[in-house]
């Protein structure tokens, strides 16, 4: 074991050696998972532009049963959450964890081949949606023998990150680490469970029947939001925002608070979904309860985030992970605001069974955490390249797009919801007391939501393609030299901590 030096112009060099050789263990595996997710990001985009033009115009590619409504929005909700998401969310992970662990990443090449074997069941299941196979589950419509190979892909991936820990350097553990480490720890109990519960195709396993499937799939809908992808955005943003910044946490307390309140709540609020189904109503409450309470984490991360932030705001209008990171952390709090609301009964009476809901499951997913996995991503990759971001003109372009694009989305779906259950509540009404009144209308009182959906999409495709033309040069050493300044949208007079 060495001894630390006590010159610190040394020690920061020691550091400085340090934090080289755990990029290089980290390159190849953490660039082969920002690549595979950066392809599905722009399959899954293409898909919802394709989706969202055949909400306008029925007969678009009309004559291929592939690419019909219902095969290609399932297929493209999966490629979000298996695809872009969790493939980003793994990379980031894994690169700040061996970063707060000071260990190097063993075995790259394992990476490698859970990364390689996680694409070849994205592929699978892909295909199986487009060609009819799907199981009709929310965020579970692969067959089962997709997810048993994404089950192993994980287990290839996501061990090393608890080898890291569990080799970690003595000294503080990060609240970042917490989040990072219960979320891979809380995947494989997510999919494994809810695979198993609904079904695992094994001898003695048949899996639940009727109503309990229900429960099931609402459990796992939720929590694969909750405690998997909102996990490692948090973890992110307490890695990201400090060391941009230049400042400590403002309150490790108070982050700790926010992290056992997480994992106690979050996890009971999939009962949400189901309000007004017909399941047992203790499970419905539970689910309401849980996501008003949840709530309170939120406030402890937001109040930690500005107060960590305070005096250094001026950086959202020149750090483009900052930027990226600042939009995220909104859409977190406003979509856990909106979450809460939507689940009292006499919000949930309108907005269930609409567009309402897809809305905010989108807020978490594309407002919150893609937003935060972009701005990891244009904070690590230089680390793994060595050259800066060529263009600050395309992470402009980028950062718009996706606040556009994904803003007017979301807007749109959350909108088109309400009004479509407005709708359907006075007819509802109407039929109750025998007037005449056609359900079509709720359908045409969210047409013109949708066309700005459409509009939104291609926008956001514009983003996207741009986000990756610049990635793509920066896999082939394009950018800029080397310790240059890193790319910011405007010069500022002292330089960012890396």
């Amino acid at each position: 074991m060495s001894v630390p030096s006590t010159d610190p112009r040394k020690t920061a060099e020691l550091e400085q050696v340090e934090r080289a050789l755990i990029d290089a263990s980290a390159r190849v595996p953490v660039l082969t998972f920002y690549t595979s997710a950066v392809f599905w990001l722009l399959v899954q985009t293409l898909f919802g532009v394709i989706n969202a033009l055949k909400l306008q115009w029925p007969q678009f590619l009309d004559g291929c049963s592939w690419l019909t409504f219902g095969r290609l929005y399932p297929a493209q909700n999966n490629l979000m959450i298996y695809g872009w998401a969790s493939l980003a969310g793994l990379g980031t992970a894994l690169w700040i964890l061996a970063r707060l662990c000071r260990v190097a990443l063993p075995r790259p090449g394992m990476l490698v081949a859970g990364a390689m074997l996680w694409n070849v069941a994205l592929i699978a299941g892909t295909a199986e949606i487009l060609s009819g196979n799907g199981r009709g589950l929310i965020y579970l419509d692969y067959p089962r023998y997709v997810f048993g190979l994404l089950f192993a892909a994980y287990a290839i991936s996501a061990v090393w990150g608890v080898v890291l820990f569990a080799n970690r350097r003595p000294g503080h553990i990060y609240i970042s680490a917490w989040y990072l480490i219960a979320a891979l720890f809380w995947f494989p109990w997510l999919i494994g469970g809810a695979n198993l519960l609904l079904g695992s195709g094994f001898p003695g396993a048949p899996g639940v029947q009727g109503v309990m499937q229900a429960i099931v799939n609402a459990w796992y809908a939720q929590n694969v939001i909750n405690l998997w992808l909102t996990a490692i955005g948090l973890g992110a943003i307490y890695y990201l925002v400090p060391k941009v910044v230049g400042r400590p946490v403002h309150s490790y307390h108070l982050a700790s608070f926010g992290f056992w309140s997480f994992a106690i709540f979050a996890v009971w609020t999939g009962g949400q979904r189901l309000a007004g189904g017909p399941v047992p109503v203790w499970v419905i409450t539970i689910g309401i309860v849980a996501a008003i309470l949840l709530l309170i984490p939120v406030a402890t991360v937001t109040a930690n985030y500005f107060m960590t932030m305070n005096g250094k705001f001026n950086l959202v209008y020149h750090s483009p992970t900052i930027r990226f990171t600042f939009f995220g952390a909104i859409a977190y709090t406003l979509a856990n605001v909106v979450f809460a609301v939507s689940s009292f009964r006499s919000v949930s009476n309108i907005t269930q069974f609409t567009w309402f809901t897809v809305g905010t499951d989108y807020l978490f997913i594309f407002g919150f955490f893609s937003m935060v996995m972009f701005g990891a991503m244009y904070y690590i990759i230089p680390r793994l390249v060595g050259c800066e971001w060529l263009s600050a003109s395309f992470i402009k372009l980028h950062f718009w797009g996706c606040a556009y694009g994904w803003g007017m989305t979301i807007l749109m779906l959350l909108l088109s919801g309400f009004s479509q259950g407005v709708m359907q509540v006075s007819v509802h009404e109407a039929h109750a007391t025998s007037a005449s009144t056609d359900f079509m209308l709720s359908v045409q009182a969210s047409l013109p939501f949708l066309r700005g959906r459409s509009i939104a999409q291609i926008l956001l495709c514009v983003g996207q393609l741009f986000f990756a033309l610049n990635f793509l040069l920066m896999l082939l050493r394009l950018g800029r030299p080397s310790g240059a300044q890193p790319t910011l949208f405007a010069p500022i007079q002292e330089g960012a901590k890396s």
